[in-house]
């Protein structure tokens, strides 16, 4: 059984905070299709990384990087009144290209199993 440290924990606990937080308080229209993927806290809780992704796309990310920029102080004031640690971190939002990326190596692998690639080589 996998035992998760205190910073993990605290970490899915900000993940889940702030995703309720956008969903519910934020009004800002530029965050609304915002999906936070991870956070990644320094041992210090001085700064947490914050990623995200967003249905919109890479398009619009300067977009919702602005807003979630604007947002940051209300979300970690709001934060602060939900989860009791002894010092908040900094919130820094980082745009995560996983999702699109796998998607995009997705698509080339069934790209490569319809054109005929998709055949082991047969090995003697």
């Amino acid at each position: 059984m996998k035992t998760f440290s205190r910073s993990d924990r605290v970490s899915e606990q900000i993940k889940r905070e702030l995703a309720e937080l956008i969903r519910l308080e934020l009004k800002d229209p530029r965050v609304r299709l915002v999906t936070l993927t991870d956070v990644e806290i320094t041992p210090d809780y001085a700064h947490a990384k914050v990623f995200y992704t967003s249905l919109a796309g890479a398009d619009h990310q300067k977009e919702i990087a602005a807003g979630l920029l604007r947002a940051s102080s209300f979300l970690r004031r709001e934060l602060g009144k939900r989860i009791s640690i002894h010092h908040l971190p900094e919130l820094h939002f980082v745009y995560d290209t996983s999702v699109e990326r796998g998607t995009y190596l997705s698509q080339l692998i069934d790209q490569a199993v319809h054109s005929g690639g998709g055949e082991p080589p047969v090995q003697e």
